[in-house]
């Protein structure tokens, strides 16, 4: 009926009144990015797809073009202005200005985000990298530096470049670890910035951004340090810290998370320290051992 020629728009102020008389309201947050949206376009319509897009909370190229363009200001567009939330909605806005650069799409992230699914995959690759861990400390009385019990680098799980041909080495070493240390490393900031990640862009992407971190440092050993073993989830770890600091470094000027220059630039001294124990630990371990220690190439790959 308000559309009579079929041609997917009607009136913003159409479309306003329709909504004030409809029995089933709207979400407040989602109507204001609508009309924020029709009042960006030259005609100032209301797209029938835009609103089954936003209903269903899915980001359309033409919702995309119109935060890009910049033009509009939703009412409270700071959300740090909210007030009277609860710690989970608290911890959902802070990985909104950890992640997001753009206040539209902290706002967009803030209200569309449910918690199902919830961030599964960092949370499990990190309890199965302690359970391990504590099943071959157990086993082995060996809770500091395992690498050096002869029986730990004959576990199926550790890749080496000799057994290539078991084709699930080249993943499963990120759920052993070299020590305390290495492993308390990795689990701090698969957390810390794993599950945020997760939260923001899903769990497929940074499953496969994870993995591949991971897939490149077996890759790497394979053509560099072919004598090596390799353990550890550390390449999939740096590939996580990459991808953030990279997104930090696009997206300076917008970026909002407190105290950025100070957390890159600490960021960037602990990795580059953790990288540079896992070389002396290659060429100058500090005992005696039966073999090669773990390689350090996974790191940088």
């Amino acid at each position: 009926q308000l559309d009579p020629e079929n041609t997917g728009f009607i009136g913003v102020e159409t479309f306003a009144s329709l909504v004030h008389s409809h029995e089933l309201p709207l979400d407040p947050a989602k109507l204001d990015m609508l009309v924020a949206l029709a009042q960006g376009n030259d005609e100032g319509q209301v797209c029938y797809q835009e609103l089954v897009d936003l209903i269903s909370s899915k980001r359309s190229s033409s919702f995309k073009r119109a935060i890009a363009n910049g033009q509009r200001a939703l009412p409270r567009d700071v959300l740090l202005d909210e007030t009277g939330l609860g710690i989970y909605k608290r911890f959902v806005r802070y990985v909104a200005y950890e992640i997001l650069p753009c206040e539209m799409d902290r706002r967009w992230y803030f209200y569309q985000h449910r918690t199902c699914p919830p961030p599964v995959f960092m949370a499990a690759v990190t309890l199965t990298q302690i359970i391990v861990f504590l099943c071959y400390g157990a086993r082995l009385n060996k809770w500091v530096l395992q690498t050096y019990h002869p029986e730990y680098m004959k576990s199926p799980l550790v890749y080496h470049p000799g057994h290539r041909a078991r084709a699930w080495r080249f993943l499963t070493y990120m759920f052993m670890h070299v020590g305390l240390e290495q492993l308390g490393f990795n689990a701090l900031l698969q957390l810390m910035i794993g599950v945020p990640l997760e939260m923001v862009h899903g769990i497929l992407r940074i499953s496969f951004l994870y993995l591949a971190g991971v897939l490149a440092g077996s890759l790497t050993v394979s053509i560099t340090d072919m004598r090596a073993p390799l353990v550890g989830g550390s390449g999939g770890v740096y590939a996580l810290c990459s991808a953030h600091l990279a997104n930090v470094v696009m997206n300076w000027a917008g970026m909002r998370c407190p105290y950025k220059l100070l957390r890159m630039v600490l960021a960037l001294v602990c990795m580059s320290s953790e990288v540079g124990r896992a070389v002396w630990l290659r060429f100058s371990p500090p005992l005696p051992a039966s073999g090669p220690q773990p390689s350090f190439m996974a790191h940088l790959a």
